[in-house]
């Protein structure tokens, strides 16, 4: 929607906006693919105005997503920039964050411009791009972190792969701290990891499959905020899944340390039980861990230890997953059942309430990356979630946009579907 285009207004919906503490229902008019007013009366609407009822409906800002492999260029097969963001819309973002793991990886000038220009020619989801931490992602060097910020990338990570080399993180984190960009982590130690395919417990010692154990992410996560806390960086970690990480998040920010953590949705739902059935769907990244970390999560994003819910998507091809578990890679589509996870298994179990959802899916991950996004303010670009909190469907995989058709939740009835997303005041997605 551009200046000449008429005018939007969205009427009888539910908005919901935690950076205003707005929840109410009321009316969004939007010109010129941004907020004009909230509850205009009817006199100071435009001439031409196109209206949309969105009776019963919540209006969320979009969401936002910290972290999703869009495997674009290099890896095709199991995703392009053009069917995430498809994925993405369907699932209510509007902005989500490009990992850095393609092929080549991003850790250049170009490949940042690629993934931009890319994203623009697909007209879906605004992407930001995540550069790469090391060059090559090899954990070894730093890479040229100045000119990936002049090239617009938002943040620095290896991630899925983690930082091992304390140094590097160390001199990244303080080197970081003259354009005020976050470093993400995913907290692993790669030696206590090894080889593992799920969480290390009893259920994996049933089953006789290597283990991955929550020492791995503990011992990674005190380094990580040990060092935020030395340099007084920019960090984010996650996402996580044990209890572990969770106390020492919880007593780090206690102490205002500029740290900020994300899960993902499998792992507030799903525990490593699932593993039982040997299917590779639940062979995800972190793991399906133990009931009790699962409680411990869902506690952390009730109480705000955990800012973030995450999508945690990394699409495999179909070929790459129907192989045993032991040999499939770790990875899932999640961009299009996030939202409504945590509509059915958090809000509906009265876990947390709705604006603690939208602030941890949408307001939360814009902060933590520093891009304009996460409210609908007056003034702010136009990016809408329109969602039906009454709808009921069933998980089937082979429906979804992305190119991945493997889903921990496959074959779940969950509550609630995105029906409309917006961005920048243009309807790029209707169920």
């Amino acid at each position: 929607m551009n200046a000449t285009s008429p005018s939007l207004l969205i009427e009888n919906g539910r908005i919901i906006d935690p950076s205003q503490s707005m929840d109410c229902v009321g009316r969004l008019l939007i010109h010129a693919g941004r907020i004009a007013a909230i509850d205009p009366a009817e006199g100071d609407l435009p001439s031409q105005c196109q209206r949309i009822d969105a009776t019963e409906m919540i209006l969320s800002p979009g969401l936002v997503d910290l972290g999703a492999e869009l495997r674009e260029p290099g890896n095709e097969e199991d995703e392009t920039i053009a069917t995430a963001g498809v994925a993405a819309l369907a699932g209510g973002y509007t902005s989500v964050l490009c990992c850095a793991n393609t092929q080549p990886c991003i850790d250049s000038h170009g490949a940042v411009e690629f993934v931009r220009q890319k994203a623009v020619k697909a007209r879906g989801v605004r992407v930001h791009v995540i550069g790469c931490l090391s060059k090559g992602s090899a954990g070894e060097q730093m890479a040229e972190l100045g000119l990936l910020h002049e090239a617009g990338a938002v943040a620095f990570s290896d991630a899925p792969r983690p930082v091992p080399n304390d140094a590097l993180l160390k001199r990244a984190l303080e080197y970081c701290r003259m354009f005020d960009k976050p470093i993400f982590d995913r907290p692993e130690n790669p030696e206590l990891a090894g080889a593992g395919v799920m969480h290390e417990g009893q259920v994996s010692l049933v089953l006789g499959l290597k283990g991955l154990p929550t020492e791995a992410e503990d011992l990674a996560v005190a380094r990580d905020v040990r060092l935020a806390e030395a340099t007084e960086g920019r960090l984010h970690v996650g996402p996580i899944s044990t209890m572990g990480s969770v106390d020492m998040i919880r007593r780090v920010k206690s102490r205002g340390i500029q740290v900020t953590a994300s899960v993902c949705p499998q792992n507030l739902c799903l525990s490593d039980a699932e593993l039982r059935s040997f299917d590779a769907k639940f062979k995800v990244h972190p793991p399906l861990r133990s009931g009790r970390h699962v409680e411990t999560l869902r506690r952390a994003v009730a109480d705000g230890t955990i800012d973030a819910i995450q999508s945690g998507h990394m699409p495999r091809a179909r070929e790459k997953k129907m192989n045993d578990l032991d040999l499939s890679p770790f990875g899932a589509a999640t961009s299009e059942t996030t939202l409504s996870t945590v509509i059915t298994y958090m809000i509906n179990e009265g876990v947390i309430d709705w604006s603690t959802a939208i602030e941890r899916l949408s307001t939360a991950p814009a902060r933590i990356a520093g891009i304009d996004a996460g409210t609908l303010q007056v003034g702010a670009a136009a990016d809408i979630a329109i969602i039906d909190p009454r709808a009921t469907w069933t998980v089937n995989p082979n429906t979804f946009h992305s190119r991945c058709s493997s889903s921990p939740l496959d074959g779940h009835t969950l509550n609630g579907k995105v029906v409309k997303t917006l961005v920048g005041g243009e309807v790029r997605f209707e169920s």
